[in-house]
């Protein structure tokens, strides 16, 4: 028999939030293992490594939370959803790959600033497509408006103090501006399937199965057509065994970043959730500066732009995680979920029920020995790999990447226990 709770506006508000917030922390570490591109190997066998790792992350999380049975059942109630899933992974690869180049051109600390100006992309298209903040108050309006602004400016006064800080400029710096740019582009409009999907009903668990196919056959297309096919340096690195697990890393934590995403913007919208997520960039910065030193050499005025910068990011997501949503705006948000229902024959009460949280029982979860088998073969794959790795021969800070690994687990540990104790993660 079907078990409903009803979640409240203003808790699934905060559960919004504290996704969002532990998200930055994990996207902004994500990042670190792309470093490698250093060594030498071209941006798009670092990515494509990269993504093997998410594709094979995103494939365990979801069976060992919910089970295959559940995310196929959840996939197959709604079919057209499966191509913008695809659309969405196949957008990720392109900024990802971006993101490559931007790190290899002007470094971490700079690069993850210019493309987290994808929360103002993604802020209008939540206004054009899902009417996100209509019937909204003006407090709110201007807490969220402003919220992204000022999240955005700190990106950018973060990034100008980067560039203009001690030290020659990059050969390449303008290629890495625009590699930048580009990715913000890409993911800002990445967030619209993503919108869809949710406002249908569909579980984020369920979505990034689809959207693992997108990203990874993406990922091989551009590897195989711009990176000299057969001759590509993939090849090589994909022989690197000491390497080669760094990289799965990365994308294993990117995933685990974007799985907080995905609830950030299921129970918050594009307009609040992307904003919060993309406080990565403080831990971006942080690993960025403390662990790889990026930031060596600041004069008295580059740091004072590096606090202030920091200190207006703060106050942006201080900003939108206090605008709850009213019953106009709330009221706007079904409306809009009714015409996705309309649009696809699906029912309008229970898309309700899964857009709030409250899916408990209505799904069988039921776990078959394949969900058991693909979780240890993930597992025993990673464990292969670690057993080869090699600390790569970069200049590190251990004791950072300790407290930061720390901040990881407790982020973590407090999210993924508060959507389990409302949602079920659902």
């Amino acid at each position: 028999m079907e078990r409903s709770r009803r979640v409240g506006v203003g808790s699934l508000h905060g559960l919004g939030v504290v996704c969002g917030l532990a998200a930055g922390v994990w996207l902004g570490a994500a990042e670190a293992p792309t470093k490698l591109v250093t060594e030498g190997f071209s941006p798009f066998a670092i990515s494509l490594c990269m993504v093997a790792g998410v594709f094979t992350a995103r494939w365990t999380f979801p069976t060992l939370l919910k089970g295959t049975s559940y995310v196929f059942a959840d996939l197959l109630a709604k079919k057209h959803l499966i191509v913008w899933a695809v659309l969405a992974g196949a957008l990720w690869a392109v900024a990802n790959t971006l993101t490559v180049f931007a790190i290899r051109d002007v470094g971490l600390a700079t690069a993850f600033p210019l493309w987290n100006t994808n929360s103002l992309i993604g802020l209008l298209w939540g206004r054009l497509l899902f009417r996100e903040l209509q019937g909204a108050g003006a407090k709110n309006i201007a807490k969220v408006v402003a919220g992204g602004v000022l999240i955005v400016a700190a990106a950018i006064m973060l990034g100008f103090s980067t560039i203009h800080g001690a030290g020659p400029a990059a050969p390449h710096a303008v290629q890495g501006l625009i590699a930048a740019a580009g990715a913000s582009l890409m993911w800002g409009t990445m967030y619209v399937p993503y919108r869809k999907a949710y406002l249908s009903g569909m579980n984020p668990l369920s979505f990034v199965t689809a959207f693992t196919v997108g990203e990874l056959g993406t990922m091989l297309v551009l590897t195989w057509t711009l990176d000299g096919g057969i001759k590509s340096s993939a090849f090589q690195l994909v022989q690197s065994r000491q390497v080669l697990f760094w990289l799965f890393l990365g994308g294993f934590v990117w995933v685990v970043g974007d799985l907080f995403q995905q609830f950030a913007m299921k129970y918050l919208g594009i307009g609040r959730g992307i904003p919060l997520s993309n406080t990565n960039q403080l831990w971006g910065l942080a690993w960025g500066a403390l662990v790889f030193g990026e930031l060596a050499g600041a004069g008295r005025g580059h740091m004072l732009l590096v606090v202030s910068g920091s200190v207006l990011m703060i106050l942006g997501a201080l900003a939108i995680s206090t605008a709850v949503a009213g019953a106009r705006e709330t009221t706007s948000r079904n409306a809009a979920l009714e015409r996705e229902c309309d649009r696809y024959g699906l029912e309008y009460r229970e898309v309700l029920l899964a857009q709030s949280g409250d899916e408990f029982g209505g799904r069988a979860e039921r776990r078959r020995w394949w969900d058991v088998a693909i979780v240890v073969v993930a597992t025993g794959f990673f464990v292969w790999l670690a057993a080869n790795a090699v600390v790569p021969r970069l200049a590190m800070h251990f004791a950072w990447i300790a407290a930061l690994g720390a901040v990881l687990v407790v982020a973590l540990a407090g999210a993924g226990w508060a959507l389990y104790r409302q949602t079920r993660f659902s």
